[in-house]
């Protein structure tokens, strides 16, 4: 349920309302506007007889039950879309963020490198795994805690906010002392525990859609985050798996405008793990912007080449600048489709 309290209620109304949420058996988790609160109600009990109550209680205006199973981050719970603040920057608002940098920290000289030369071409954030999942065990894994201070030494060089995995609630500490934003690896998506510990890091969430998961289970998951006391959600689409072999992934572009119409969360597009060769990245980071994603998220090498994972999808560097200049005219469009979107919401 969601109960919006009428425009400037009291402090005393809002505390009535919740205790009587609490006599009923169930939690609350509010959000406040400027001019009103409204109350998100989640857990099992008589759904009938607590609307009836809370529609008679003072300062009430009126009590709804949300039909989507992902309550929180749903529209019906919330309508404007949110925008997330990191480090100074807003995603979700009226700038559109992209996100580069290498698959994993494999030494200083080249995570400096990637940093200063994505910063230079106009990345907001810098992506770089010190944590890795592989498929093989004998693959690179990261350099862990040593990637981590790599990655804060960037930052301090460039000013660009980190963007890093986490693959273990035990780890959720150590990563988020390091951390602008954690995030969460399609193989990832449906580790509960993690997603769990998630909600209490104090760090904004990247959480990948799974390769073989529908929307409806990634905001599922992403209600798990919120859920358990985090609202800074970033949610990204990068592909999912088909029977098609002509690209590592089938991206799937109208995720979009469908999570745009579901949820009040941001949403990126991850057009390096979708394609799998760096040739076919441009034009799809073309078309998440025509789309209307809130940022891209693009794998960066200074030299694919020796790049120990993902190196047939990383861009280089000239070729990253060459895709920020391509993106400028898509750019202009993307911000008077979101000025109109925002006039008409008025």
């Amino acid at each position: 349920m969601i109960i919006s309290m009428r425009p400037h209620a009291t402090r005393d109304e809002i505390k009535h309302v919740c205790e009587r949420i609490e006599e009923f058996g169930y939690k609350v988790h509010s959000i406040e506007g400027e001019e009103r609160v409204v109350i998100g109600v989640v857990g099992v009990g008589d759904v009938t007889a607590c609307l009836e109550s809370l529609e008679a209680t003072p300062g009430v205006e009126r009590a709804v039950r949300i039909s989507a199973p992902y309550k929180f981050v749903s529209r019906e719970f919330k309508a404007e879309h949110t925008v997330l603040r990191i480090n100074g920057l807003e995603i979700g608002g009226d700038e559109f963020i992209v996100t580069a940098g290498p698959c994993s920290v494999e030494s200083e000289r080249q995570i400096m490198e990637t940093a200063e030369g994505v910063a230079a071409a106009g990345a907001r954030m810098l992506r770089g795994g010190a944590f890795k999942p592989r498929t093989s065990p004998y693959d690179f894994q990261g350099l862990e805690l040593e990637g981590l201070k790599l990655l804060r030494k960037a930052k301090q060089a460039t000013g660009l906010a980190i963007v890093t995995e986490i693959m273990s609630d035990s780890d959720v500490g150590m990563v988020a002392e390091y951390a602008d934003v954690m995030q969460v690896g399609a193989r990832n998506m449906q580790n509960f525990s993690l997603l769990k510990s998630l909600g209490g890091c104090g760090r904004p969430v990247l959480l990948k859609r799974g390769m073989s998961s529908t929307i409806k289970e990634l905001l599922m998951s992403a209600e798990y985050v919120v859920a358990h006391g985090n609202p800074n959600v970033l949610l990204c689409e990068r592909g999912i798996r088909t029977f098609e072999t002509a690209t590592r992934n089938t991206f799937d572009i109208s995720a979009v405008p469908v999570l745009n119409e579901l949820t009040h969360l941001p949403v990126i597009l991850d057009p390096s793990h979708a394609a799998g060769k760096r040739s076919l990245v441009p034009a799809l980071a073309r078309a998440g912007v025509a789309i209307g994603a809130d940022g891209l998220i693009v794998e960066v090498h200074p030299n694919p080449e020796k790049a120990v994972s993902d190196g047939a999808q990383s861009l280089k560097l000239e070729d990253f600048r060459a895709m920020m200049r391509q993106l400028r005219p898509y750019l202009d469009l993307w911000k008077e489709a979101r000025l109109a979107e925002a006039a008409a919401a008025v």
